[in-house]
């Protein structure tokens, strides 16, 4: 095998910089990232992805819009949890 040339490199290193932006093709990963960002969880938008795709997402940004304009909650995301599945 020859060894990489120049180019090879420099695809190389475009790959890996696109590898590190995030990529969002569907509607309810948009969703579940607005979630996140609306309940400052970034640790569990995987679960709010996964949530607007079970439920939809008008529900899910419906009710983490609510839980987020109440200023007395502490907790934002176990908060939506027991609003979004009720007892």
């Amino acid at each position: 095998m020859e060894p990489l040339g120049g180019a090879s490199k420099e695809y190389l290193k475009k790959v890996e910089e696109r590898a590190k932006k995030s990529r969002v093709s569907q509607p309810h990963q948009l969703a579940g990232l607005d979630v996140a960002q609306l309940l400052d969880d970034w640790g569990y938008r995987g679960l709010y992805m996964k949530l607007a795709k079970e439920y939809g997402e008008t529900k899910v940004r419906r009710i983490a819009k609510a839980v987020a304009e109440n200023k007395k909650i502490k907790n934002k995301g176990a908060y939506f949890m027991k609003a979004f599945f009720g007892n």
